[in-house]
């Protein structure tokens, strides 16, 4: 496994899981595997958001009846009527 040079970029400040990345994959992986790893990012990432969701519901004592009626209920603002028309 070659070593990564971070040198070559230079204006970009990366995450600490961005580093990780960079130095695990230094050379191309077939798309398949490619592919799967994008997968398992995005699982973790769905995992971390339904947790804190999850966190958010139990502090405000959310139930099932809640998110039903959060789902069905209009919150959208009517449009303002303008006071000029067009023009033509």
């Amino acid at each position: 496994m070659s070593t990564l040079d971070l040198k070559q970029f230079p204006q970009k400040r990366f995450s600490n899981v961005q580093l990780a990345l960079l130095e695990l994959f230094t050379e191309d992986v077939p798309e398949e595997d490619l592919l799967e790893i994008k997968k398992m990012l995005s699982s973790y990432r769905f995992k971390l958001a339904t947790e804190a969701a999850d966190e958010v519901a139990r502090e405000k004592g959310w139930t099932e009846e809640d998110f039903d009626r959060m789902l069905h209920k209009h919150v959208r603002k009517p449009y303002k009527e303008s006071s000029s028309k067009p023009a033509e």
